[in-house]
C-alpha cells in the first residue's frame, strides 16, 4: 500500500516511510492511496473470528507489504492483549469500553501498535527516531506507556500545564527510561503548533528522524477501525441499524471508523459528540469550517479548536458536503450537560461513565431523539477514575481505582517547563 499527501504535493511513499515521517513533507497528512472491500462473507462469518483475525484481516492491505504477516499477527496479538466489552443501558444505548488496556484509555491500541511497528522497522537500523507528540490528555500515557524501552527511539511529549488530569499527568511524566514530558504554558493547540512547526523546520529534520505519535501518524490512527468491528461482531446478531456516536476531539477515532465503514462494515451512521469546541458541529449546520482557539473543559482529550484529522474526514467523502451529512450527524454540548449526563447515566443504569463518554451519551440521546429505529453505540474512552475529581462530585461516591491507575500515583513527576518553540528547538537539538 502506498500512501499519498492529502496537501497534493510529495511524493507518494510507502507504510514504512509514511510511519517514520509521520506527516509529509509538503505538511499533509497522509492516506492510503485505494481501500478495497472486504468480502461481504467476512462480515457474515464473524461471529467465528477471534479479535486478532478480525483485525489482521481488515488492518492486512494497509500494512503489505512492508510488514510481513507473521510479524504483524505478532504485533496484532501483543497490542490486543484486553478486552473490548459492550455494556447495554437499554433497548436503543449501549456503550464500548475501550479502557481496558495499560493506561485505561482508547489509545493505548494506536500507541501500542505503532510502537511495534516502528521497533519493527527499527530492527537493523543504528539511527535513532525520536517520536514527538502532542497530548490533550490520553495520548501522552498512551504513547509514553506503549513506547517505553522500545530500541532506537526517544519519545518526546508536550502537554499543556494544568490542562490534564493529575492521574493523565502522572502517566506521562513518570516512567523515564526513553520517554520525556514537556510541560507546555498554553492550551493543547500550541502544543500541537509546535509539534508541526518542528517537522517542517529543515535545521531540526537534517540533524534527527521525527515522526509523530498523534493521530495524524497512519500508525496510530489507522488500528482504531478495529473497535468498530468489534463492536458489530458483538451486536449484529441483536441489532441491524447500528450508529455510533464518537467523543471527538482530534477526529482520528471517528475517523477511523468512517474507514471501516469503507471496508464494507454496515454502520448505519455517526455521530461527533462534542464539548464546547464545536468547530465540526458549526461547519455540518453552516458548511462553513472555522477554526477556533481551544476551550478548557472537563472532557480535556477533546480540547481541540482545529482538529488534524477533519482533512481526511473531508477526503473519504471526496469534499462533497451532501454525502458526509448523510453520514455524519454532530452535536455540541457543555460542560453542565455534560456533568448532568454522568448523573443521570450512574442514577439511572448505575453505570459509571467518564465525561467524555458522558458527551458520547448525549450525542446518541440527541440523536435518539429523531430516529428511533437505531441502536446507539457511544464509546467510553478512559476510565472514570482518569476524571475522579469531576466524577466523584457529580455521582457522591467514591470510585475505586484500578491497578492501572494505582500504580502511578505515587510516582515522582518529572517534566521540564517551556513556553515557546525555540525552547523545544533547543530541548530537541540538545539531545543529539
Amino acid at each position: 500500500m502506498n500512501y499519498y499527501s492529502l496537501n497534493k504535493k510529495a511524493p507518494n511513499t510507502s507504510f514504512k516511510d509514511a510511519v517514520i515521517k509521520g506527516l509529509a513533507p509538503d505538511k499533509g497528512l497522509y492516506f492510503p492511496e485505494s481501500i478495497t472491500p472486504l468480502p461481504k462473507s467476512f462480515f457474515d462469518t464473524i461471529d467465528n473470528l477471534s479479535n486478532s483475525e478480525i483485525a489482521f484481516t481488515a488492518i492486512k492491505q494497509f500494512v503489505s507489504p512492508d510488514i510481513p504477516e507473521d510479524v504483524l499477527k505478532t504485533i496484532i496479538e501483543e497490542t490486543l492483549s484486553f478486552d473490548f466489552p459492550i455494556i447495554k443501558l437499554n433497548d436503543n444505548i449501549s456503550t464500548l469500553e475501550l479502557f481496558h488496556g495499560p493506561t485505561m484509555a482508547f489509545k493505548d491500541v494506536g500507541a501500542r501498535f505503532m510502537a511495534r511497528c516502528l521497533g519493527y522497522f527499527n530492527t537493523n537500523n543504528t539511527n535513532e527516531v525520536t517520536v514527538l507528540v502532542a497530548t490533550s490528555g490520553d495520548t501522552g500515557g498512551a504513547v509514553a506507556n506503549g513506547f517505553l524501552g522500545v530500541k532506537g527511539v526517544n519519545v518526546v511529549i508536550l502537554y499543556p500545564s494544568g490542562k490534564v488530569s493529575d492521574i493523565q499527568e502522572k502517566q506521562l511524566t513518570t516512567l523515564g527510561q526513553n520517554i520525556s514530558a514537556l510541560e507546555v504554558d498554553g492550551v493543547f493547540d500550541d502544543c500541537q503548533d509546535m509539534v508541526k512547526r518542528a517537522f517542517l523546520d529543515e535545521e531540526l529534520t537534517s540533524k534527527m528522524q521525527l515522526t509523530s505519535a498523534n493521530s495524524i501518524n497512519v500508525a496510530r490512527w489507522l488500528p482504531q477501525l478495529f473497535y468498530f468491528m468489534f463492536a458489530y461482531k458483538q451486536l449484529h446478531n441483536k441489532h441491524k441499524e447500528i450508529v455510533f456516536s464518537v467523543p471527538s476531539g482530534n477526529f482520528g477515532n471517528i475517523c477511523a471508523g468512517m474507514m471501516a465503514q469503507q471496508l464494507g462494515l454496515p454502520i448505519k451512521h455517526f455521530i461527533a459528540a462534542n464539548n464546547e469546541n464545536n468547530v465540526v458541529t458549526e461547519f455540518l449546520a453552516t458548511e462553513h469550517y472555522n477554526p477556533k482557539p481551544s476551550v478548557q473543559t472537563i472532557s480535556n482529550a477533546m480540547d481541540v479548536g482545529n482538529p488534524s484529522n477533519f482533512i481526511r474526514i473531508q477526503e473519504i467523502y471526496n469534499n462533497n458536503f451532501k454525502a458526509l451529512k448523510n453520514n455524519l450527524s454532530s452535536y455540541s454540548f457543555t460542560d453542565d450537560e455534560t456533568r448532568k449526563a454522568l448523573k443521570e447515566i450512574y442514577d439511572d443504569y448505575g453505570y459509571i461513565a467518564d465525561p467524555h463518554g458522558a458527551v458520547g451519551y448525549l450525542g446518541a440521546k440527541a440523536y435518539l431523539k429523531n430516529i428511533s429505529n437505531a441502536h446507539c453505540v457511544f464509546l467510553e474512552t478512559a476510565h472514570p477514575t482518569k476524571f475522579l475529581d469531576v466524577v466523584e462530585d457529580v455521582i457522591s461516591k467514591t470510585v475505586e481505582l484500578p491497578a492501572q491507575i494505582e500504580a502511578v500515583m505515587d510516582k515522582k513527576k518529572k517534566s521540564i517547563e517551556i513556553s515557546t518553540y525555540d525552547e523545544l528547538k533547543s530541548f530537541l537539538l540538545s539531545r543529539i
